[in-house]
């Protein structure tokens, strides 16, 4: 074997063994499901998922260690002037892209009208709802103020397992009552409030900025947790390709027919792929050029990593962890890695944001329901807040697309309408978020370079065993 293509492999077999584990999970999926002619128990199939979930729930376990030390010493390693920069171009990246998304969407599903075509199909799907959930009634004001209530947790501690949600119940039974009458309480759901934990981090690190030298020793605990936890999530991610591939084997074993699902969903299957495709190496990339002078697809082919994770695990949150590590390998200011990424994966869900306003003008469209110019740019505001609302964990897509649904007049129920190809296109859907908040980073670290220059960077970057692993690296080519 040459010696170019033995470093290469060397430098990328963690890559290319998560890429394997998610192809090989895939065939051994379709084998194993069309291997018997009686259907998989849910038993039989937890079994089988049950290697990927404890690879999912290590993952998870780093997420709220690594966002409060990472954040909070990106942010105290630097001067608030150098901490609002990097704020506003991620910000400003973010709004931009999911922006983007769901105007292409929207233009996508006006243009295609994936609702319209084969009308005695879709009529069946109407008719005949094989798929069943449980719709939880949104009003999408308290949707709103839930997400800003958030923000401002009255306890971290228990901001760490429960955000607030605000929870509807009919006044005396009525559900023929308008939503705004029914009554309301304030409840907790258990899912991290990842959004508080970020604030508290982002202040937190303000505050040991302005501290200066009397801040430094809570400083240098928290960059050494960092650190720490950089060297945990580097064990963790050496069992990602064996995790995909037992996560992706159960959800095709799990999954119904993939011919009748297609066959009844093609044409809104076919409108969202192509929107994620567009957005993800068109629209994407025509933002990079612009801020970068250069186009990402460079880039890209070094996220397999952090793709092939996102496409098993469905998680944005949960493959943060990869994601700064992809980041560290790719050589980007760890300042701004471990910032821009956490707060990516919590509020920029382009892959979302596009998905929330095609399925919920397809389902109007299925419903033949007009829509006006007005509702098309209502639609947008609230499919752009859904998404920044939504959850980084898997499907929570479905949760958020109840207060679109309403935007639109149309019942939570319909919801049952695209679930049976929900679980496929969440994990393709979560693979374009984490490639947005990676070239996000990478953007935002482009226009700081010159800022960053002169400011000394604390020792937060990666662990001292990778970077003596590198430098050996290094030394062998």
């Amino acid at each position: 074997m040459p010696v170019n293509s033995r470093g290469f492999i060397q430098r990328n077999l963690l890559t290319i063994l998560t890429c394997v584990g998610v192809l090989s999970g895939v065939v051994v999926g379709l084998i194993t499901k069309n291997s018997s002619s009686e259907p998989w128990t849910k038993r039989q199939v937890m079994y089988i998922q049950y290697p990927g979930d404890l690879f999912l729930r290590m993952l998870k376990c780093l997420i709220v260690p690594l966002l409060v030390s990472s954040i909070t010493c990106a942010i105290g390693s630097l001067d608030l002037g150098m901490s609002g920069k990097i704020a506003k171009r991620a910000i400003t990246y973010y709004l931009t892209t999911t922006i983007s998304a769901v105007i292409l969407g929207i233009i996508l599903v006006t243009t295609i009208r994936p609702g319209v075509i084969g009308g005695d199909s879709n009529d069946n799907i109407t008719a005949n709802k094989t798929e069943k959930m449980d719709a939880k009634r949104v009003y999408t004001v308290d949707t709103l103020l839930d997400l800003i209530r958030n923000v401002f947790p009255p306890n971290i501690i228990e901001a760490t397992i429960a955000q607030s949600s605000t929870e509807l119940s009919p006044p005396n039974g009525d559900t023929s009552q308008p939503l705004h009458l029914w009554n309301f309480k304030q409840a907790n759901s258990a899912t991290t409030n990842v959004l508080g934990i970020v604030m508290f981090s982002v202040v937190l690190g303000t505050a040991l900025g302005k501290l200066g030298s009397a801040g430094k020793p809570l400083l240098d605990f928290l960059t050494a947790t960092s650190e720490a936890m950089m060297i945990v999530t580097h064990w963790v991610i050496w069992l990602s390709p064996l995790g995909v591939f037992f996560l992706v084997v159960a959800k095709i074993i799990e999954m119904d027919s993939l011919a009748i699902i297609v066959g009844k969903l093609g044409a809104y299957f076919c409108t969202v792929m192509l929107g994620l495709f567009i957005h993800g190496f068109g629209t994407i990339a025509v933002i990079f050029f612009i801020c970068c002078r250069k186009l990402p697809y460079r880039y890209i082919t070094q996220m397999g990593q952090n793709l092939a994770t996102a496409f098993g695990t469905g998680s944005s949150s949960a493959t943060m962890p990869v994601t700064i590590n992809t980041l560290d390998d790719m050589g980007i200011d760890p300042r701004v890695t471990r910032f821009v990424i956490p707060v990516g994966a919590t509020v920029n869900m382009d892959g979302t944001a596009l998905y929330e306003a095609v399925a919920a003008i397809f389902i109007a469209q299925l419903r033949n329901v007009g829509l006006s110019f007005g509702k098309l740019v209502a639609v947008s505001v609230t499919a752009t807040a859904a998404s920044i609302g939504a959850a980084g964990i898997p499907s929570a897509g479905l949760v958020t697309m109840v207060m679109v649904l309403d935007t639109v007049g149309l019942p939570s129920e319909d919801i049952s309408l695209i679930i049976a190809v929900d679980w496929l296109l969440d994990r393709f859907r979560t693979t374009i978020n984490v490639m947005c908040d990676t070239l996000g980073a990478i953007l935002v670290d482009h226009l700081s370079r010159h800022d960053l220059k002169d400011k000394p960077c604390l020792e937060l970057g990666e662990p001292h065993e990778l970077m003596e692993l590198k430098s050996a690296n290094n030394e062998k080519e």
